[in-house]
């Protein structure tokens, strides 16, 4: 390999840019519209436009990404997470443009990427499981008929899917038709794939994984295990390597498990192995990623082996050279997203007006992002991961909470103040642990401050500019004013390639008889018409906002009236939605 296509934005594309660096190749950007400026763009050794606004546009578009890498003379393509990272029709196109793709066989991803094919193939390795559905579900009747049968909690799964999106829990067979609409839209929105099965939910469970790397001669090394179990709608919040007090029989079987499962699948490369921890002890297999973790820094952090680069080994067919390292220390991982915890968690896209991230002994701070760009609304809300490391989870601990008070973003709301306050809670802190998958939704009630939002910029105003270069016709985008003032040419061979600056205001939902939306947004559902009599409580319509839905509900109860949105329509923070009059 010579040089790298990276399919991805954000701080993953920036990690693998640096692993590029570091092994002497060449790095390929491509970027949306709104990452005309992003962090992985200028740092990329090239960067290529993917002429679209939306994931399924860019990101999402086999056609222009392998385009792409034939334009810059790349010879390798790079998925990170997300997007198409465990698309086997994606990995095939790449094989096909005759491009080494650094990931696992297609034929491993569709059996282990099919959540369904994947409990099979976990059944015949032996590992343990709850009942599931033997293949996805048609409809809502489906997901009620299981339930039935084996009772309540159950969890609905994109069957393509991963990272928490298209996963509705159950609770009450009221709440079974809606959570199973919104898991297919979220699944087909992220994945371009709807189906979905279903399976007997844990309570309380701890969530634990594997990181392991297999080689195409064979052989599987689990490079440590980790702990995901602070998460928030399903998706984690905060990661640690190795997994604190499992004994050593549970150990034993993570390894065991997924060593089996990914011979099975004919495995290669890096990917996870996910099971649950039940309150009893039970061990319980959940699914394989067939990616690189967002993680997967706390797995490099204690056992000194970096896995992007040893991706680059693997998909030149150099054999791993080495057993399950040894675990030294303790590495725990801090999720760095652009949400207000003080507001349930709502997406909080907007511009980074400061940023001042923490350094010293066993700080790692990997970034999306930095001062003065935008976060958009259409893409995920990370921004950055910090990294802390310590000789024992006491060191880390400790070493965390001075990182995480050193750390300022200013702009919009993060998740900081929720890290800050989880790291001295007893329950995560603490000795035996005792968080689990809902803590957070169930337990943790520690007062979030207001953070302040300030007035955000929307996209920045562009021109594209018309010159001519050795005889040769090019379109230059500068931004909006600069080739006026260079040119003194106000009006000619130019023409606006961005929208306007558009502010952000933060609002209650709802106000006297008026709902209003919360965050920026797109309407992906509406759950009520014009005159129809709803409850507090009542959904009225559903947001989606950094890749997850959001239901907006009413504030009081009484009729709906000026519903003046529809399906597709993009608010902002504070637009009304309706009227709710008495």
């Amino acid at each position: 390999m010579r040089k790298v296509l990276i399919a991805n934005r954000g701080e993953i594309a920036v990690r693998v840019v640096r692993a590029c660096r570091d092994a002497g190749l060449a790095s390929v950007a491509v970027y949306a519209e709104p990452d005309l400026d992003a962090l992985h763009v200028t740092m990329a050794d090239e960067a290529y436009a993917l002429g679209g606004a939306t994931s399924g546009e860019t990101y999402l578009d086999i056609d222009k990404l392998i385009k792409v890498a034939h334009q810059a003379g790349a010879d390798a393509v790079h998925p990170g997470y997300g997007f198409l990272a465990e698309n086997a029709d994606f990995a095939r196109a790449v094989a096909a443009a005759g491009l080494t793709w650094i990931g696992p066989p297609p034929q491993a991803i569709e059996a282990l990427g099919d959540k369904v094919r994947a409990r099979h193939i976990a059944l015949q390795a032996g590992a343990p499981l709850t009942p599931g559905t033997p293949g996805p579900v048609r409809d809502a009747a489906e997901v009620l008929a299981f339930a039935r049968e084996y009772g309540y909690p159950v969890a609905i799964k994109a069957a393509f899917g991963g990272g928490g999106r298209g996963l509705k829990v159950a609770w009450r067979e009221e709440e079974v038709a809606g959570l199973y609409e919104s898991a297919v839209r979220e699944a087909t929105a992220a994945f371009g794939r709807g189906e979905c099965f279903v399976e007997r939910y844990l309570d309380r469970p701890r969530h634990v994984e594997t990181q392991c790397l297999a080689d195409a001669h064979g052989h599987v090394a689990v490079i440590s295990t980790r702990d995901c179990s602070l998460q928030r709608r399903h998706q984690k919040l905060v990661e640690e390597a190795p997994a604190p007090f499992l004994t050593a029989a549970q150990t034993g079987a993570l390894y065991r498990s997924s060593k089996d499962i990914l011979r099975l699948a004919g495995y290669v490369g890096a990917g996870t192995c996910e099971f649950l921890v039940g309150q009893d002890g039970t061990v319980s297999f959940l699914e394989v990623n067939t990616r690189l973790q967002v993680e997967h820094p706390v797995s490099e952090e204690v056992t000194g082996i970096d896995l992007v680069r040893e991706m680059f080994r693997i998909a030149e067919g150099e054999p791993l050279g080495y057993d399950d390292p040894p675990a030294r220390g303790h590495s725990i991982e801090f999720r760095i997203n652009a949400e207000d915890p003080a507001r349930n968690f709502l997406p909080a896209p907007g511009t980074i007006t400061a940023w001042q991230p923490p350094s010293g002994p066993g700080v790692r701070v990997d970034s999306g992002y930095r001062a003065g760009m935008t976060v958009p609304q259409v893409f995920d809300s990370l921004i950055a991961k910090l990294i802390v490391t310590g000789a024992s989870r006491a060191e880390a601990l400790q070493r965390s909470a001075r990182a995480l008070a050193e750390f300022e973003v200013g702009g919009m709301p993060t998740v900081l103040p929720f890290h800050r306050a989880v790291v001295a809670d007893p329950a995560f802190a603490g000795e035996p642990l005792r968080v689990h998958t809902r803590w957070i939704e169930t337990e943790f009630d520690a007062p979030m401050p207001a953070q302040e939002t300030a007035e955000v910029a929307g996209a920045p105003e562009r021109e594209k500019l018309t010159v001519e270069v050795g005889g040769k016709r090019l379109e230059v985008v500068l931004p909006a004013g600069l080739a006026v003032a260079r040119t003194n040419t106000a009006s000619h061979g130019t023409e606006r390639a961005r929208g306007s600056t558009r502010g952000r205001r933060s609002a209650p939902t709802g106000s006297g008889s008026t709902l209003v939306s919360p965050m920026q947004g797109t309407i992906v559902k509406i759950a009520v018409s014009e005159g129809q009599t709803v409850s507090a409580g009542d959904v009225i319509v559903v947001l989606e906002a950094m890749k997850m839905e959001q239901p907006l509900t009413a504030h009081k109860d009484g009729t709906v009236t000026g519903l003046a949105v529809e399906v597709g329509q993009t608010v902002s923070a504070g637009a009304s939605i309706c009227e709710i009059t008495d």
